[in-house]
């Protein structure tokens, strides 16, 4: 895995302090804790705009969390692919989708700690379903399922519960759905009426 910010002491104290203040002067707080567990999928919803991403980069700053997060491969091309990588975003070939979460299975196999967030929607755009790749890779790689959250309505960002994959998605799914139902997205229109999923193994993708 590439070297981050989050792995940069001097800078990621920087930023800590610098995300937190952000947060307080545009009203803005970090709510939750960094989890005890080593490796974990975090989900990333509501995502509805490009701002979710910069508020889950402050809003994991300010818990002290290093994260990393999936991107389209074409958006790590010179001149910005190089930045996005050292802020954690992991290149994704959308060509290769269908062994996506094989791929990442193996890469939390490779590694003792790692935590990646995944947009279940897989876009900013209206959907019907949540993908469900995002699932297949926790209870792949026998980790947790976090619940990270960006919340307009309350302008509160940070982590919520988790759960364990028990290979019944429909029962884990209506516990991941009474959490986001009081979620207010930054568009709420083109939130999906329902998180549960699209049975289609696919990943989403920043």
């Amino acid at each position: 895995m590439n070297y981050t910010i989050f792995d940069t002491p001097i800078v990621k104290s920087i930023m800590h302090w610098l995300s937190r203040f952000f947060l307080y002067v545009t009203g803005w707080k970090a709510e939750g804790k960094r989890p005890n567990f080593k490796k974990y999928v975090l989900i990333a919803a509501p995502h509805t705009s490009n701002w979710d991403f910069v508020y889950t980069l402050l809003v994991a700053f300010a818990l002290k969390i290093n994260i990393h997060l999936m991107g389209k491969q074409e958006l790590l091309k010179p001149p910005f692919g190089p930045i996005l990588k050292w802020l954690g975003v992991i290149p994704i070939d959308r060509s290769k989708s269908n062994n996506m979460v094989t791929l990442m299975i193996q890469t939390f196999d490779e590694h003792e700690e790692l935590a990646i967030v995944i947009p279940p929607t897989g876009t900013r755009q209206k959907v019907m379903y949540w993908k469900s790749g995002f699932y297949h890779i926790a209870k792949g790689a026998n980790i947790p399922i976090v619940m990270g959250f960006i919340d307009y309505g309350r302008k509160t960002g940070g982590l919520g519960p988790y759960i364990i994959p028990t290979g019944d998605i429909e029962f884990d799914m209506l516990k991941v759905h009474a959490f986001y139902a009081d979620i207010t997205a930054k568009y709420p229109e083109k939130v999906a009426a329902t998180p549960i999923m699209n049975l289609s193994t696919s990943v989403g993708r920043t």
